[in-house]
């Protein structure tokens, strides 16, 4: 049974660092982010989400000492474009499309049968949305994503019923929901926690040695928080809609830059003693 917690509630991840260390038990921590509202802030439109030269630093620098990937609902193109670092593996796609160092690539969810469907999706959803101002569909390899932050509170019922009526003529698509966005997915079994397990096995990250550290910020990172809740630690940065399966909590994002200094700090001297 999933435990979940209003995100106030949760312990923070700075102040009880010491805490938090004591449940690797002697494990070095494999690291998965979310990217938006964790590696950067939320902005008003996808493309505006620049990564700091001081967060990729930090990226990089942990990824010198343990397994970091980053797990995002965007494209995995566009995620590992705006990363800009070749040591990390991307799962795009809300996990469906992954790739990583040495030549990793795999689609493991299983979503190609899907693409027909969102592929008219897409057409759909632009024509019936072109007069709705401020709304944005943006099309992923294995999603759709149909933002509406920048629309009018009276017209996101609109949007919502746009999607509704795709939704309703495409039995192979899914909602997922998010910071002001309504998203199409393959109606597959296959999530951001999925995910994690899948990279924790394939990358050979023994429970005996690994445990798995998932920070994220969005509806759509509970899948994780809730996969890993008995198994590994999961970090909620800042607060969404709903109650949340994750342990600890982190305020913004720059308080995620410091704990994964934190973090890089601790494995290394755990490596060096």
């Amino acid at each position: 049974m999933v435990q979940k917690r209003e995100a106030l509630e949760l312990p923070s991840a700075l102040e009880q660092l010491d805490e938090l260390k004591e449940q690797f038990k002697g494990k070095t921590p494999a690291i998965f982010l979310d990217y938006d509202g964790c590696l950067t802030p939320i902005v008003q439109r996808p493309e505006m989400a620049i990564l700091s030269d001081e967060m990729r630093s930090a990226l990089q620098d942990l990824a010198t000492v343990t397994k970091v990937a980053v797990v995002s609902g965007r494209d995995r193109r566009n995620v590992e474009e705006l990363v800009k670092l070749d040591n990390l593996y991307f799962a795009g796609s809300h996990g469906f499309d992954i790739t990583g160092p040495g030549g990793m690539a795999s689609e493991p969810g299983g979503a190609k049968a899907a693409l027909p469907a969102l592929d008219k999706a897409e057409d759909v959803l632009q024509e019936k949305l072109k007069g709705v101002e401020g709304s944005l569909v943006e099309r992923k390899r294995y999603a759709i994503a149909v933002h509406y932050r920048n629309v009018a509170d009276d017209e996101v019922v609109q949007v919502r019923k746009v999607v509704d009526e795709v939704l309703d003529t495409m039995p192979e698509l899914k909602i997922g929901h998010g910071k002001k966005i309504y998203e199409l997915k393959p109606n597959i079994d296959w999530h951001k926690g999925k995910a994690v397990m899948w990279l924790m096995e394939e990358l050979g990250l023994d429970d005996s040695k690994y445990i798995p550290l998932y920070i994220g910020d969005d509806i759509t990172d509970e899948d994780a928080f809730a996969e890993l809740q008995g198994k590994g630690i999961g970090v909620l940065v800042g607060e969404h809609d709903e109650k949340t399966a994750a342990t600890y909590r982190l305020e913004r994002v720059d308080d995620v830059r410091v704990f994964l200094e934190d973090l890089t700090d601790t494995i290394k001297q755990k490596s060096n003693g």
